[in-house]
């Protein structure tokens, strides 16, 4: 595991402290919860999601790119 360095200012850090002594996990831990749930994810991660997503569509590569390619359309046209 990699180890980090971050400068908050003191009283963002107490708060954190006590956040992790409440909930009885490590500051790491909030963080890396932190992380997943604003989906922050790896390269591998968001590839296997990927896969598992285009596994259970049950879409052709070109049924799957027409409906992105759609969904990219629509989206354009409302900004």
């Amino acid at each position: 595991m990699s180890r980090l360095t971050i400068t908050l200012d003191e009283s963002r850090y107490r708060a954190l402290k006590e956040a992790a002594v409440q909930r009885n996990k490590t500051i790491g831990q909030l963080i890396d919860e932190s992380l997943d749930f604003f989906g922050i994810k790896s390269r591998a991660q968001a590839q296997d999601l990927v896969r598992r997503a285009r596994t259970k569509s049950g879409l052709s590569d070109e049924q799957a790119m027409a409906l992105a390619l759609d969904a990219q359309h629509a989206m354009r046209q409302t900004t």
